[in-house]
């Protein structure tokens, strides 16, 4: 039902506008999610390999009129269980009215209710594999 568009809605000097308008139109805004993935404060490509000059909170607003809402992933603790950076998605959240759905290091309830409070969507990885978080529990979190 969505189309996530990673390191294809860059380029070396910055956002690949047309490569955007053409996917918006073609596939509808509606359908699309852009991926910022931050790595050291920066978005990075290419499977995380390679770092750009931008931040997420520097482009978030000119990729609004492409997508439907972001897939954001902090990948400085992305699998080591260690938590993740509520600050930087509260910026992002205060950056867009699009939806969120953050990703990398969530490992507690507590995480994911902040994240809720912020209306911001939590992927879980690593903490369900490993057995940190408990579906069962999550699922009477009952978050709507």
């Amino acid at each position: 039902r969505k189309v996530i568009i990673g390191t294809s809605a860059f380029r070396a000097d910055g956002i690949n506008h047309e490569f955007l308008r053409s996917a918006a139109e073609t596939t509808g805004r509606d359908r699309l999610v852009i991926a910022l993935d931050s790595k050291g404060g920066h978005i990075v490509v290419k499977g995380w390999r390679e770092a750009t000059a931008l931040t997420a909170e520097q482009v978030i607003r000119q990729l609004e009129p492409y997508c439907s809402g972001f897939l954001c992933t902090y990948v400085d603790k992305e699998g080591m269980l260690e938590g993740t950076d509520l600050e930087w998605f509260r910026r992002l959240r205060s950056s867009t009215d699009l939806e969120l759905t953050a990703a990398g290091g969530i490992s507690t309830l507590d995480e994911i209710r902040e994240l809720h409070a912020m209306n911001i969507h939590a992927a879980l990885g690593m903490a369900i594999y490993t057995g940190r978080l408990d579906l069962d529990d999550l699922a009477r979190m009952n978050l709507q």
